[in-house]
């Protein structure tokens, strides 16, 4: 059994608690959490490794998105094998248009069944009407500093090409 907790990344606090099996893959984890948080689970969405400091890694998309052979995917990605100790993380992310963006954290993982499961054990917070809006920024204040020719400070006259 896997408890693991999902936070929507907005101001007001958005949380989710369930509870899924062990040997759930990442696709059944999709689902529960798109439905635990009212949507309907149509849309693109992808799972994120993530560090402790919720840095993004690694995308597993939820389908498998290589032009030969196998590649990875929520269908082949296992929770046991993905989120294998407590505190493990990962950012979801559902509906590229309107990047509806989570946090998930694995809890509480022990060898006990749990009857019924999936499902929501906590609910905290309502969700909004729209996605919170994201706000892209550079970590690295010289590329966030461009000049009003894009950063182009080369002295080339391109009349001589």
């Amino acid at each position: 059994m896997y408890k693991i907790r999902i936070i929507l990344d907005t101001k007001e606090d958005v949380i989710r608690t369930i509870v899924v099996n062990n040997n759930s893959s990442l696709e059944e984890l999709h689902q529960t959490i798109s439905t635990s948080f009212g949507f309907n689970g149509q849309e693109m969405a992808s799972f994120y490794r993530t560090n402790d400091d919720w840095n993004q890694g690694e995308e597993i998309p939820l389908f498998d998105m290589s032009e030969v052979g196998v590649g990875i995917s929520m269908a082949t990605c296992f929770l046991n094998e993905t989120l294998p100790a407590e505190n493990d993380k990962l950012i979801y992310v559902y509906d590229f248009m309107n990047l509806w963006s989570f946090y998930v954290e694995a809890i509480e993982i022990s060898n006990e069944a749990v009857e019924g499961a999936p499902k929501i054990i906590l609910t905290v917070g309502e969700i909004p009407e729209k996605a919170p809006t994201k706000e892209f920024t550079s970590e690295d204040p010289e590329k966030e500093e461009l000049d009003d020719d894009f950063g182009f400070e080369d002295d080339f006259d391109f009349n001589n090409y």
